[in-house]
């Protein structure tokens, strides 16, 4: 036979297997319709096995520019609760429209929390474009894999969600996998590599599916385990929670395992009207409309015996509802990349440090990331960390374990007296440039610059300290119609104050304007340099803004590009009438990008 017939026949039996793992020829699932109707299970239901997909649809997801063109599905599929209880669950299945060299990899990607409300259920918020998750799946995209994403049981088919139950997601985290590789047309096949992705709740959820596999979805090809920003203790997060800029998180969670094992939860029992009217706004709003309409909220005045919160976690049946939230009682049969925000103010960083040293006591492999950033940050932060790690993973390449590091890290969560809900730049670094209009040159910042700054949500301030904005002396080039060498100086003149809002939709408004003195220190001509000691007589006062998804802080896209007057210069003799007349004008560009630090193994 020719190599080209064994070709030929090599791709047959390829495209033959392919065929039969994606679509079995006694596949019971359906093609389901397009709009809302999509989410109503169809009747009468075909029969099926755990991880069997229901029903299919080919759909659109807008996940913003640059991100890579994709073929996606969504999907129903089978999948079990905590107490092993058949469900009906969806989500979203995309997979890139380039080829792929061999078996294409399968990240199922559990996403953070949504909110309650059926209107929040991420395969909608995807197709809606508000996804504030989206750059991390992004990352996954442009690696050339497919991207399955859970709804979570609850969300679409008339149940309400079991948030927080860390079996239930697990198991459906497990079980899209299985349904992806049934989509029809989708490429993906059953017994491909796998990889868990998710952070916060997602994180959560990741973590009990790698605990779960080897008794639930033991056929999953399962090689790593990506778990960011994990409440593996809930006990010890709740206490964090109330009171606190996070305390919605604690009322959905409650929320969430009450519907998982309300004989163990009587929470009508529990709480009075106050109580009532905060589990009917609970279950209605998106996450950042609930964590700004319950920032602060106290669980005590929700009660009707004005039971505290360690009194309610203490009732025997609650007690045992929240140990079944507890991680690292089983080994995960894959390595794990565990990271975590140093300043993380809603999920703390201590229990889970100890979560992974309850890991590695089991065997298993786990290396430690810590993000100097707090929660919400840290979660596009460390995507691209995530995406490397991952890599690593479906390449079989060798990973490196921090399981001898014992050492706890300490926290560095940024707080105040009033619990005010805190976005904290400590050092981060700076990059950007002036591009001075009338020279027509742009002076490029140096490398070792660096940004500090608070954004304070709860009260709608942004402020930055005296040295808030670092810059050394750099040397740059003007165009003077010859090429004119100087050294440039940029000092922040003062502390500046601006303003700072996180909407229901989850996107960043910061404003401000920022005060700075600029020098030029030096001109060169050739070899020939001369001192010059120039600096404007008055501030630089520089716009800043930006504006964007909670998702583009971390992930690198905090930028702000505004024009800015740059007064006369003064101090530095024959020279200034000349640069005055040349560079101070009213159009001057100042872009600044802020750029996380990056993490420290721990």
């Amino acid at each position: 036979m020719s190599m080209v017939a064994v070709r030929r026949l090599s791709a047959a039996v390829s495209f033959l297997a392919a065929l039969c793992f994606a679509a079995p020829a006694n596949a019971a699932f359906v093609q389901g319709p397009q709009g809302p109707a999509f989410y109503t299970p169809p009747a009468p239901l075909p029969a099926g096995a755990q991880g069997d997909l229901v029903s299919w649809r080919a759909t659109t997801v807008n996940l913003g520019a640059g991100a890579p063109a994709v073929r996606a599905y969504n999907v129903m599929y089978r999948s079990t609760d905590a107490k092993g209880a058949s469900k009906l669950v969806t989500g979203t299945v995309m997979v890139p429209t380039t080829g792929f060299s061999g078996a294409r990899p399968i990240v199922s990607y559990a996403p953070g929390t949504a909110g309650l409300g059926p209107q929040c259920a991420p395969s909608k918020q995807l197709a809606a474009g508000g996804w504030y998750e989206k750059t991390n799946i992004v990352a996954a995209l442009k690696k050339g894999w497919a991207v399955a994403t859970t709804d979570y049981a609850g969300y679409t088919t008339g149940d309400r969600p079991t948030y927080l139950d860390g079996s239930s997601e697990g198991r459906n985290v497990l079980d899209i996998v299985k349904a992806s590789a049934q989509v029809p047309g989708s490429g993906l096949v059953a017994n491909t590599k796998v990889g868990l992705w998710g952070y916060s709740q997602g994180g959560q959820a990741v973590s009990f599916a790698g605990e779960l596999k080897s008794s639930y979805a033991p056929a999953v090809n399962l090689v790593g385990v990506a778990a960011g920003g994990v409440p593996g203790d809930f006990q010890t997060t709740a206490r964090v929670l109330n009171k606190a800029p996070g305390a919605s998180f604690l009322l959905a969670g409650v929320l969430g395992l009450t519907e998982q094992y309300p004989e163990l939860i009587p929470l009508n029992d529990l709480v009075n009207s106050a109580g009532q009217a905060a589990i009917a706004k609970g279950r209605s709003q998106c996450v950042f409309e609930a964590l700004n309409e319950f920032s602060g909220q106290d669980i005590q005045p929700l009660t009707k015996d004005n039971l505290n919160l360690e009194q309610l976690m203490a009732i025997p049946s609650v007690k045992e509802a929240l140990d079944k939230q507890k991680l690292g009682t089983r080994a995960i049969p894959a390595p794990v990349y565990q990271y975590h925000g140093q300043a993380d103010e809603f999920i703390p960083v201590g229990q889970a440090h100890t979560l992974k040293k309850a890991w590695c006591a089991r065997g298993v492999k786990v290396k430690f990331d810590l993000y100097k950033s707090e929660h919400i940050v840290t979660q596009t932060q460390a995507g691209t960390y995530a995406t490397n790690w991952l890599d690593t993973r479906f390449k079989n390449q060798a990973i490196q374990s921090n399981c001898n590091n014992a050492a706890t890290p300490p926290s560095t969560a940024v707080t105040n007296a009033q619990g005010d809900l805190l976005f904290g730049l400590d050092k981060w670094p700076l990059s950007g440039n002036i591009y001075l209009d009338r020279l027509s040159s742009r002076l490029t910042l140096p490398a070792a610059s660096t940004f500090s700054g608070l954004a304070n949500i709860t009260t709608g301030s942004l402020t930055s300290p005296a040295n808030g904005i670092f810059v050394p002396d750099f040397n740059g080039t003007i165009n003077l119609g010859i090429q004119i060498g100087v050294r440039v100086g940029v000092q922040q003149a003062a502390a500046w104050k601006g303003t700072s809002t996180l909407d229901d939709n989850g996107v960043v408004r910061l404003a401000g304007t920022v005060p700075a003195i600029v020098r030029i220190k030096t001109l060169r001509l050739g070899i020939i340099t001369l001192g010059a000691n120039c600096r404007t007589r008055f501030p630089v006062q520089i716009p800043y803004s930006f504006e964007g998804s909670v998702g583009d802080i971390g992930a690198g896209l905090l930028t702000s590009s505004r024009t800015a007057s740059i007064p006369e210069f003064v101090d530095c003799g024959a020279y200034g009438p000349l640069l005055s007349s040349l560079a101070s004008a009213p159009n001057n560009r100042f872009t600044f990008t802020q750029t996380p630090p990056p993490p420290v193994a721990y």
